[in-house]
């Protein structure tokens, strides 16, 4: 992982260069050209992909393990009863309801198979998939070879 780096320098370059004939060698020549150059290099090097980008991994996962402890509760048939079960269903009732509808669920017995859980997971991985690529092209150095 690269290092952070913070770095400005200033290189100032001066040459004189003699006439093309010099007669005598006074102490400041005559006719002679000087050349002054300077460079400044600044280089900003923060790597906030080395950070951000396993925080997104994370969240993400996160997200899809709640999703998955919810379709196997589902599936399992899980008593509603129980303050554990309870509590998977209500904190990921938002992340599952844009999809409600899209399939239709299979219900045998107490046990359901809820396939928006499933869709949800797939959706939700891949926008923390774009959003890594998005955050790793914005942060790509200029010039860089494209794979």
């Amino acid at each position: 992982m690269a290092t952070a780096l913070d770095q400005e320098s200033v290189r100032t370059e001066t040459t004189v260069e003699p006439a093309a004939t010099p007669v005598e060698a006074p102490t400041s020549p005559v006719g002679a050209t000087s050349v002054s150059r300077t460079s400044v290099t600044s280089v900003h090097d923060a790597d906030y992909t080395g950070r951000v980008v396993p925080v997104i991994w994370w969240i993400v996962g996160f997200v899809d393990v709640l999703l998955i402890i919810r379709f196997l509760l589902k599936l399992l048939g899980g008593s509603t009863v129980a303050g554990f079960v309870r509590f998977m269903y209500d904190i990921t009732q938002f992340m599952v309801a844009p999809f409600h509808g899209i399939f239709n669920s299979a219900v045998q017995g107490r046990s359901i198979l809820e396939p928006e859980s499933l869709v949800a997971i797939a959706i939700y991985s891949l926008i923390g998939w774009g959003i890594v690529s998005l955050i790793r092209m914005m942060t790509r150095p200029r010039g860089a070879a494209q794979a």
